[in-house]
């Protein structure tokens, strides 16, 4: 005979019996406590006797509105904070950018000066012309 059992059965099997019950145990007191919101209302809103023969069918219509419309809020709100959250991120990435343009502006406002571009072709060989420049004109019949 197989047993799932690793060690051997010294007991004599189980046998339906009637359970005996234990003693009555005395319910706890309840203690006084302060305040309690929930206390209140339960005293004062019998809300145990809407419910007795179960949800009544006639409000599911609106309490699934006002979850919706709950659920919405919800949505409403986080979308809100994440977008005000970015639009921060953006606005300090802007302020980085726009200190960069200002930057890169002045140096090339500085590098495109007349004196400091003959001063970067001097090296090349290439020299300021100190003549006027001058208009050729070729005739409409030459061409």
């Amino acid at each position: 005979m197989a047993s799932n059992v690793l060690t051997k059965r010294t007991a004599a099997p189980r046998v339906n019996t009637a359970r005996v019950k234990p003693e009555a145990v005395e319910p706890m007191k309840p203690r006084k406590k302060g305040f309690s919101l929930f206390a209140l209302l339960d005293k004062y809103a019998n809300v145990d006797a809407l419910f007795e023969e179960g949800v009544p069918l006639k409000y599911m219509p609106r309490i699934l509105f006002l979850t919706g419309i709950t659920l919405l809020y919800i949505g409403n709100t986080h979308f809100a904070v994440k977008t005000i959250r970015q639009i921060d991120k953006v606005k300090v990435e802007v302020e980085d950018l726009r200190a960069d343009y200002s930057t890169l502006k002045s140096e090339y406002m500085e590098a495109s000066k007349q004196s400091e571009v003959a001063r970067n072709v001097a090296p090349l060989g290439l020299e300021e012309s100190s003549r006027p420049p001058y208009q050729v004109i070729v005739p409409a019949d030459e061409y």
